[in-house]
């Protein structure tokens, strides 16, 4: 009779990201579930070698054991669109019987539950202020997350993660289509994480002595957000787009877009780098970039 793998591993929002983490995890030590909302989704995890989960946490019958018995969780599943709870995490923390509770929790969050920063460098300490119904979702996520894991002494890390970039995850499309951006002089800081990179930051913290602790995750080299489509039309040979100044964009961007560009911070990864003793591959976007169109 075959020994059980040592650990079972959970991950809801089994995505982008998630496969990547699975990608890492020792097959012969881990037994995978990926938690996915279609079974189109489904499907691509089988292929990858990873036992699916269809779960729906938007639907009543999310609510029942399917999170029982799992040694550690990764979630990496995004709020609900709309409102300031995030009702997903909710139905998530309930699917969990008490009886077989995990060893630990990674989240991976937002920087978005700071707030405007004004471009200034902010660490681990800096007061949560979030100014969008987006932040406010998430960290009503971290508060939830943090309350139910101290109730039942469960491990729990949270990652403050700004934008995701990496290979098929670029603004190529807005790009090609010539849609305007900021022009620098009004330009927000923003801050920016490879996804490998973010991959292997999730499974150090899942694997770090430390506990019960908040980390930023960037590459620790922000920029402005125009510089940032700037680099990214440079490194994919198409046409840099063009620039307008902030009332003009107040006219022609969406709500959404216009959301990310009243933030301004410049993130420190000084604990992250120290506590989880992580070495970047691509500790810049120019290395970063350069990765997304020779693989």
């Amino acid at each position: 009779m075959q020994d059980k793998p040592y650990k079972s591993v959970l991950i809801v929002g089994c995505g982008y990201v998630g496969r990547r983490v699975a990608d890492l995890l020792p097959a012969d030590t881990c037994q995978i579930t990926g938690c996915v909302r279609s079974k189109q989704s489904a499907a691509k995890l089988e292929l990858s070698g990873i036992a699916p989960l269809v779960i729906d946490l938007d639907q009543p019958a999310a609510k029942t054991g399917w999170a029982d018995g799992f040694d550690e969780v990764f979630y990496f599943a995004p709020p609900t669109p709309h409102g300031e709870q995030d009702l997903r995490m909710h139905a998530f923390l309930q699917a969990i019987d008490t009886a077989a509770l995990p060893r630990r929790i990674v989240y991976i969050s937002t920087s978005a539950v700071y707030g405007d920063c004004q471009g200034a460098w902010i660490t681990e300490s800096q007061a949560l202020n979030p100014t969008t119904a987006r932040g406010q979702r998430r960290l009503d996520a971290e508060q939830q997350l943090q309350a139910y894991c101290e109730l039942h002494n469960i491990q729990w890390l949270l990652l403050r993660v700004p934008g995701i970039y990496g290979p098929g995850k670029l603004p190529l499309a807005r790009l090609r289509e010539g849609t305007a951006v900021l022009r620098e002089a009004d330009s927000p800081y923003t801050n920016r994480i490879h996804a490998d990179d973010l991959a292997r930051i999730c499974v150090a913290a899942m694997n770090s002595p430390h506990a019960d602790t908040v980390y930023n995750v960037s590459d620790g080299q922000p920029s402005n957000m125009t510089d940032y489509f700037f680099k990214v039309a440079d490194a994919a040979g198409l046409p840099r787009p063009p620039t307008i100044s902030r009332s003009e964009a107040a006219q022609v961007l969406s709500a959404g877009m216009l959301s990310f560009l009243n933030d301004s911070r410049r993130m420190s990864n000084a604990k992250m780098l120290d506590e989880l003793a992580v070495t970047l591959l691509y500790p810049d976007l120019d290395s970063g970039l350069r990765a997304c169109f020779t693989a």
